[in-house]
């Protein structure tokens, strides 16, 4: 081959080698990454700057200001534009929910100290709390907790046709709330049972909290503890037997012609 047609190739091939390295680095060439910034309206929403417990009294540093989306701010939060004096004056309130870090402040989350102790900030509307004495063997072992829910019965003595005396049993309230064992309202973390205390306040309306002091003249009253999978925490507590009827809503089973245990009827 003459030597101007090697030197034709060898610039041919060096032309083409430059395309193919130009070529695969345009391929594998990594793709841009551009940030864009997209401005979100927001407004200064007051938050807990850390976890609040059932009862606690709140201080300057329970809460913060924090950034939140405008469109997400509901008419129940506190915002910086509309309270701003708002750390200030909700200094001193009681919790009367718990409320987790970073959780948004509502008035109904709060009671101002002076309008209530703990347990009457905590109560709903129209009810009542009443406490009732309590032992171990009438109180699941000790292992009923505040928030738990039980059926409260009624041990009594009652005359028979005969003018003896048999104990009978009444089912008073079911679903009720229990607010306090002994002076606990709360369960503190790694607190399992509740003790040795000698009362349990419950959660009635205010004719049910009158039955319940009549029945703690009348006989001796045991809490029964219910399974979660029976919670009704949107139902307040149920009817039950009055004790303040004369008669007893309780029957007894007759068995060889002996009575056995009675059993309320609801």
């Amino acid at each position: 081959m003459k030597r101007p047609q090697l030197f034709g190739l060898a610039i041919a091939l060096t032309a083409g080698a430059l395309a193919f390295v130009m070529v695969r680095g345009m391929v594998n060439k990594p793709p841009v990454e551009r940030t864009v910034q997209v401005k979100v309206a927001s407004s200064e929403v007051l938050v807990a700057r850390s976890d609040i417990g059932l009862g606690h009294i709140t201080t300057d540093s329970t809460f913060q200001w924090q950034p939140w989306p405008k469109e997400a701010v509901t008419a129940g939060y506190i915002t910086r534009s509309s309270a701003p004096n708002a750390i200030a004056d909700l200094a001193g309130s009681i919790a009367r929910a718990p409320v987790m870090k970073g959780e948004p402040i509502t008035h109904q989350k709060l009671v101002k100290a002076g309008q209530g102790g703990v347990l009457a900030a905590i109560l709903p509307v129209g009810m009542r709390a009443i406490s009732t004495r309590i032992k171990e063997e009438t109180a699941v072992g000790n292992l009923i907790l505040p928030n738990d829910r039980v059926d409260v019965i009624l041990i009594r003595r009652v005359r028979n046709r005969s003018g003896q005396e048999d104990y009978v049993s009444d089912l008073l309230f079911g679903n009720v709330r229990v607010l306090a064992i002994g002076q606990e309202i709360e369960i503190k973390e790694g607190k399992k049972t509740a003790g040795s205390a000698s009362t349990a306040t419950l959660e009635l309306t205010a004719r049910q909290a009158e039955l319940l002091a009549l029945s703690n003249s009348m006989g001796e009253i045991s809490l029964s503890l219910r399974s979660i999978a029976d919670l009704d925490v949107n139902q307040g507590p149920t009817e039950g037997a009055d004790p303040s009827t004369k008669e007893s809503t309780a029957i007894r089973v007759l068995r060889y012609g002996t009575a056995s245990r009675a059993y309320s009827v609801n």
